[in-house]
């Protein structure tokens, strides 16, 4: 599996007075709107190459009632071993190029959403997987797996001859005959083919040279190519052959000559029969040209920090593994339903998500529990966004943001959970000196359901050669990340490693500089620093809403699961997230949502199991004048952070002195039982009051008492607004003291010397 956390990226200036410059925000603005080529994952191949890229809108119209036979790999743009595998595929199109029309390549990226459904028709559950189709295939069961015994060009080859002449009944029009010639075929053979050339390739059964030159001169006129078996000892004899390979070569003049190759080699006897006189390429075969795959639209190049974590993968990664992966089977059961109820019961338990997918889940895992098998209809029926649960969804599409880049994606973003499960599990569990849960599911899933098929059996290795050795939590999180570098080491450097984002191993010293150190010359991990990091890196205080997209057609507002939420209190309020709230039918189940809405003690809808961090926004006092330079850019700066403060604010500062029927207006109740704030109105209120974006630079803190609950806030002020840490104003306030005590140092300095010069005799005479 390619690796999740190895990243490599340049940082951003840290000057402060570069950031707060104008063409320094003009810069980033058009970073961030900047197309980059490979920012999505796209196809493995392209036009150019001798095959046909396909899509879902051309599969069944090309191989359907074709009189060709196909050959054609599904595969995921994603999937480590496509990577791999492509330049492989590339060169079988090239070298059996004049084999068509008797045989065409073609490739379909399974990984594309539009393709989805088109694969699972055809029965595709991993990638990559070959299928042969026999010419004149109707349906998509006609296709059979193409079983070869290597990923070389030559067992391809072998495969795909063994599979056309498999099935005779449906014999391509434009194939020649690949069975061996008889004697008494070859008599006449110049009375029945209209040919100058016929060339005899004398050579063993189990030999594939003669019918593979007889497939490269499928183009050719004036020539025809047979094979001649050893076991046919009356040819074998006629023309004295005493080695296996030969060749002889006949003229319909009645003259007869040896081949000159005595070697095992086609391309020697295809390039010596091309180049005979009279034998030209024909005009008759026309290439498939079908209209052109719509290329992917790269994607906006996304600015990151590798120190923060992305509510986005993690919930991309959850929603592909359900409405993507686990889609591709036409049933679920025995132990591959047992592993998906392990991993969505594991989800609820674990995973730090917001409150409508965390109310998906237990949705799901509550449906899933009786179940005994499952069907795909069922399946997709069940993972249905559906308008009558507005609270409990799921993304449609996925949002890579710190798993962006052309091969990366999937993998990355499964990296990303699992970590993120693991080190969750070591925090919340109660016991956290019992054996580990997370890992056998993991391991569970990528059994069952993982796409990459050769990952997933690597990963199987080395689950099977250690997992079993892991006593208890942190060790969970101790043996995936030695696993995960394990993976990039083998990885690094190969056709799978995404030029932006080198395979390394994780963490880097720039971001855990105490995780390495040296002992007698030799650069070791502290495995305790290294616990100390993950458990840092992979905290609910270290996801971050940035480029969360919202949902169309439903209820929740972008930035309004932003607030602070006790996790804890949540699991014991809702049954410990046992997912049994809902499940019984559409009413029932609204009735329980209410219920436990209705157990909030806050009035404000909160954000799953999430410590968000967003900036906030204060009040600038109203005689201070505008700033004259825009320091915050809403637009660019993840607008939804400063919308959900904007409710914060509006909701208990603005609105506890004094409120007007058009304030109160802001505040409505919904079906749900409790209060919540319609954002938009709120956040035009706060700019008609002169919060503009020009005027918000800080984050205001407080600490009240209302009903014997102390309510905490963040109080402290970034230097220009957002997006910088503790860390940065750390610095900043220490650069800035240090240039203080040098001004001040230099000042003592003059003032004492001009008072020494005044002291002295004869200062005043000169």
């Amino acid at each position: 599996m390619p690796k999740r956390l190895s990243r490599a990226r340049p940082g951003l200036p840290a000057a402060g007075a570069l950031l707060a410059s104008s063409s320094f925000r003009l810069w980033l603005l058009l970073l961030l709107l900047a197309p980059v080529p490979g920012a999505l994952g796209v196809g493995l191949y392209t036009p150019d190459d001798p095959l046909v890229v396909l899509s879902a809108d051309t599969l069944e119209r090309s191989i359907f009632n074709s009189s060709s036979a196909w050959v054609v790999e599904f595969y995921a743009s994603w999937c480590g071993h496509c990577i791999h595998f492509a330049p492989t595929w590339k060169a079988l199109a090239n070298d059996i190029q004049d084999w068509r029309p008797a045989v065409t390549l073609g490739v379909l990226d399974c990984a594309e959403a539009s393709n989805q459904k088109i694969c699972s028709d055809f029965g595709i559950t991993g990638y990559p997987t070959l299928k042969f189709f026999k010419a004149f295939s109707t349906k998509p069961e006609d296709g059979v797996r193409l079983h070869h015994k290597g990923d070389d060009i030559r067992s391809l080859t072998e495969s795909i001859i063994t599979s056309i002449e498999s099935h005779r009944d449906l014999w391509p029009p434009a194939c020649p005959p690949l069975e061996p010639i008889s004697a008494a075929e070859l008599h006449d053979f110049f009375h029945t083919n209209n040919v100058t050339y016929l060339a005899l390739i004398f050579e063993k059964e189990d030999s594939f040279l003669g019918r593979e030159v007889t497939l490269d001169l499928l183009q050719f006129e004036n020539i025809a190519v047979r094979r001649v078996v050893k076991s046919n000892e009356e040819l074998v004899r006629s023309f004295n052959i005493t080695t296996f390979p030969s060749g002889v070569l006949l003229v319909k003049n009645g003259s007869c000559s040896s081949i000159p190759v005595h070697v095992d080699s086609r391309p020697l006897y295809t390039d010596f029969l091309k180049k005979l006189p009279g034998v030209v390429r024909g005009d008759t075969f026309t290439p498939t040209v079908l209209p052109p795959v719509p290329p992917t639209t790269p994607a906006p190049w996304k600015v990151i920090d590798r120190r923060k974590l992305y509510m986005a993968d993690v919930e991309s990664a959850v929603l592909y593994t359900l409405r993507r992966e686990a889609t591709r089977y036409d049933f679920l059961e025995k132990e591959q339903l047992s592993a998906m109820k392990q991993y969505v019961a594991v989800l609820v338990k674990y995973f730090p998500g917001r409150l409508p997918i965390m109310n998906y889940l237990r949705n799901l895992d509550f449906w899933l529990r009786p179940k005994t098998n499952v069907s795909k209809s069922e399946w997709e029926e069940a993972l249905r966004n559906k308008n009558e649960l507005p609270n409990a969804w799921l993304p449609e599409n996925p949002t890579w943001v710190g798993c962006q880049g052309s091969k990366r994606g999937f993998p990355c973003g499964l990296w990303t959970l699992f970590h993120l499960l693991t080190v969750q599990e070591a925090l919340l569990s109660p016991q956290p000196h019992t054996p580990p849960e997370v890992l056998p599911t993991m391991r569970g899933y990528v059994h069952y359901f993982f796409g990459c098929r050769q990952c997933a059996d690597h990963f199987e290795a080395m689950a099977a050669e250690s997992m079993n050795k892991v006593r208890n939590k942190d060790g969970s999180i101790l043996w995936l990340w030695s696993r995960h570098n394990r993976v990039n080491a083998r990885l690094a450097g190969t056709a799978s490693e995404d030029p932006k984002f080198p395979k390394i191993q994780w963490p880097p010293k720039d971001l855990c500089w105490s995780c390495q150190i040296t002992i007698n010359g030799r650069l070791m991990w502290d495995e305790r620093a290294i616990l100390r990091f993950f458990k840092s890196h992979f905290s609910r205080g270290n996801i971050y809403l940035d480029f969360l997209k919202v949902e169309k057609g439903l209820r929740v507002r972008q930035g309004r699961d932003v607030e602070e939420r006790d996790y804890e209190a949540d699991r014991k309020l809702e049954g410990g997230g046992g997912g049994q709230e809902t499940g019984r039918g559409d009413e029932e189940a609204l009735e329980e949502e209410k219920k436990r809405t209705e157990r909030k003690k806050s009035g404000f809808e909160r954000s799953g199991s999430l410590e968000a961090h967003k900036p906030s926004i204060v009040k600038m006092n109203t005689k201070t004048k505008e700033l004259e330079e825009n320091i915050v850019d809403l637009d660019t700066f993840s607008e939804q952070h400063f919308k959900s403060k904007a409710l914060k604010m509006a909701g208990q500062a603005g609105f506890r002195h004094s409120r007007s029927k058009r304030d109160v207006g802001l505040v409505r109740m919904e079906d749900r039982g409790h209060q919540s704030l319609d954002y938009d109105a709120a956040w035009r209120l706060l700019q008609q009051k002169g919060l503009g974006a020009q005027q918000i630079v800080g984050i205001m803190e407080e600490s009240e008492k209302e009903g014997g609950v102390i309510q905490r806030r963040s109080q402290w002020f970034h230097i220009l607004g957002a997006g910088f840490s503790r860390l940065d104003v750390s610095l900043c306030i220490v650069l800035y003291f240090l240039s203080s005590m040098c001004l001040l140092g230099m000042y003592t300095f003059f003032r004492m010397r001009m008072r020494y010069r005044k002291g002295r005799p004869g200062f005043l005479q000169a």
